[in-house]
């Protein structure tokens, strides 16, 4: 009896297996077949359909995920409500702060998209508070860059309010920190 258990390389042309012999292979395979039903126990299949079991909980999995980032999604728009009242003029760019509890960064990119768009151009500033921790992110639009906008720039000085540090590009930058409220 004979079991490769592992195969790779070490060098140039050499090759290292691990392997089981003799008796030590009815060990494995039986400590194999103790871990495959313990498996199955727990997702309540037999061993023959745990393949199949799990697929489908990977793909119910991958629905919820799905549904709970449509939920987040939906929550933050609520959140924002009407903040297109809250747009000022700074310099001839328009400009956008609001504060949205509870996002996440991915959150507050979408978010910020959609502002940006909605605005038509200028400079958006999202600020999220969750953990216990800020995520920040802000989004210049090209004519606002133009008229001298720099979001890496903008989001460095506040950072340092919330006891953090960030950066980014003239177009779009993030940061977070610690300090809520700061």
């Amino acid at each position: 009896q004979f079991k490769i258990l592992s195969e790779n390389g070490v060098a140039a042309g050499v090759r290292r297996i691990e392997a089981l012999t003799g008796d030590n292979v009815r060990s494995y395979y039986e400590e194999m077949e103790r871990e495959m039903n313990e498996a199955a126990a727990l997702v309540k299949a037999t061993p023959a359909t745990l393949a199949d079991h799990i697929k489908k909980l990977q793909e119910e999995l991958r629905a919820v995920r799905g549904e709970v980032e449509s939920l987040k999604a939906r929550e933050a728009q609520s959140a924002l409500g009407d903040v297109m009242d809250k747009v000022t003029d700074i310099g001839g760019v328009k400009f956008l702060a609001a504060a949205v509890p509870g996002v996440d960064m991915n959150g507050l990119r979408d978010l910020g998209d959609q502002l940006k768009e909605k605005m038509g151009g200028g400079v958006v500033l999202l600020l999220s508070d969750k953990d216990g921790k800020v995520s920040m992110m802000t989004m210049a639009t090209e004519d606002a860059i133009g008229k001298g906008a720099h979001a890496g720039n903008l989001i460095k000085a506040i950072a340092k309010e919330v006891g953090g540090g960030g950066g980014g590009r003239p177009n779009m930058a993030q940061a977070g920190g610690k300090k809520p409220a700061g």
